[in-house]
């Protein structure tokens, strides 16, 4: 099951706030959280069990990623995810992490980036293994990368922007794969494996131009499936949601929340 976040969890405040951008920001990507929808920061310090200022903060940081609107006397409203939103997010993405891997190239130790290519080597082999744990093996290597990368690019504000923004990349990600996980489509995470070890090769080599043409190409590949799938898995989940809830209208508009807890990895 997943962690409840409270005040008496024996946690810090910064992962209590992460795990609370996380949960909302998925919610929001699987159109759990309709748009228009308006978040009440009493009624979600109620079901983290937490108070009102991570909350409060948890919801400042889904604004700067476009995420939610903060509107004087109307509080934060949920915004719709759209194609053009997945396109600019990684328009943006691809600025920066093309940028990143372009310094990082000659920083990153051999060792490290040949642990990395043995473990996606490891997992384009492991055909014996679960869907579930082979999309698990996927993101922790997936993240393993972009996070080394971003650490070694010698750039503390580009890094700050990268893990600003990684939480949004990942939510985009998550939700594509497990879009395709319902239709049993495992195309992209083959397409993914031999991209990322085109920028490991890379790297490897040391050719900083060769590192950012394969990073580019990443992006975009990933632009087209992630603006396929993101917002057509939010549209499919609020129009359930909506449904629901037309059939009980006198309930609050920020009733309805699933009863899942954010998860503190």
């Amino acid at each position: 099951m997943s962690a409840i976040v409270s005040n008496r969890s024996p946690i810090s405040h910064g992962l209590r706030r992460q795990a609370i951008i996380e949960s909302l920001l998925s919610d929001v990507m699987h159109g759990r959280l309709r748009p228009g929808q308006h978040l009440v920061t009493q009624e979600l310090a109620e079901r983290y069990g937490t108070s009102h200022t991570p909350i409060r903060e948890a919801l400042i940081a889904l604004e700067g990623v476009g995420m939610i609107n903060l509107l004087p006397n109307r509080g934060a409203t949920v915004r719709r995810v759209t194609t053009q939103d997945i396109r600019e997010i990684c328009q943006v993405r691809r600025v920066l992490e093309c940028e990143a891997v372009r310094s990082a190239c000659g920083r990153i130790e051999l060792a490290q980036l040949q642990a990395l290519r043995e473990a996606f080597d490891k997992l384009n082999a492991s055909g014996g293994h679960s869907l579930s744990t082979f999309i698990q093996e996927a993101r922790d290597c997936d993240s393993q990368l972009h996070d080394l990368i971003a650490a070694s690019c010698d750039n503390q504000i580009l890094a700050g922007e990268l893990n600003r923004l990684k939480l949004l990349f990942r939510a985009c990600r998550d939700v594509a794969w497990e879009h395709d996980k319902s239709r049993n489509d495992y195309r992209r995470l083959a397409e993914e494996a031999r991209e990322h070890l085109a920028i490991i090769d890379a790297l490897l080599a040391c050719d900083a131009r060769a590192a950012s043409r394969a990073m580019s190409a990443h992006i975009r590949s990933g632009m087209n499936y992630w603006s396929r799938a993101v917002p057509a898995s939010a549209d499919a989940k609020a129009a359930v949601s909506t449904s629901k809830s037309s059939k009980s209208q006198s309930a609050p508009a920020a009733e309805g929340y699933p009863s899942a807890r954010p998860r503190i990895n």
